[in-house]
């Protein structure tokens, strides 16, 4: 298996990745965790990503395919992969392209987690965190049993500051623009995929596995 994960922020496409880890046995590839790794490692790919960013500037894509190349050579990856946060945008959707038919990898499927605007509205903007012991709430849909203190340990929960409707409403809108015109650069492929990422998380993950059934990619 070896697709690409599609979703705005909120849709849950981090929580169905692990859920396909377990399942079929392969890596999720996240491209924030392999520059995190490469800078804490002091690799010469991380120094140069830690340059960009310690100067304001976003990583160029030429060092990101890099990383998701020498990924794919691991023994892990050589059954599939699930590939999160990359691409996200035309340009870097056909260098990946590129890239995997180089590798002889290319995609199977662009699975796309599709969720409404209001409701990853709801989402992310009832989210309420622990400090302490990392339990997640939402104000809306899964709130505490105490208003603003943990059920786990009765610590107090706090709410971050980037999830407030105004900046949860341009991260959206900024997805829409630069990263939803992938939906039909997959489409045209013939290997776009999509669920309803509403609801209860295991109903999800049936959906999920079979749609990637009824592409028979396993």
């Amino acid at each position: 298996m070896r697709i690409v994960l599609l979703g705005a922020p909120g849709s849950g496409k981090g929580t169905q990745a692990q859920k396909l880890i377990t399942e079929y046995g392969i890596p999720q590839i996240s491209t924030g965790e392999l520059l995190r790794a490469a800078v804490s490692e002091g690799t010469e790919l991380g120094n140069k990503a830690k340059s960009a960013m310690d100067s304001g500037q976003l990583v160029s894509d030429d060092i990101v395919l890099y990383m998701i190349k020498e990924r794919l050579q691991e023994d892990d990856a050589k059954k599939g992969f699930i590939l999160d946060g990359f691409p996200r945008n035309l340009s870097q959707a056909a260098s990946l392209d590129t890239l995997l038919a180089e590798t002889n990898q290319p995609l199977q499927g662009a699975l796309l987690i599709d969720v409404d605007f209001e409701v990853l509205m709801q989402r992310l903007t009832g989210r309420l965190s622990c400090e302490n012991c990392g339990a997640v709430y939402n104000r809306f849909t899964s709130p505490p049993k105490v208003e603003g203190t943990c059920d786990k340990c009765q610590n107090a929960l706090f709410h971050r500051g980037d999830d407030h409707a105004e900046v949860i409403s341009n991260r959206l809108k900024t997805y829409e623009n630069v990263t939803s015109p992938l939906v039909n650069y997959y489409k045209n492929k013939g290997i776009f995929l999509s669920v309803q990422g509403v609801g209860d998380i295991d109903e999800i993950s049936a959906a999920v596995k079979l749609e990637l059934e009824s592409a028979k990619i396993s």
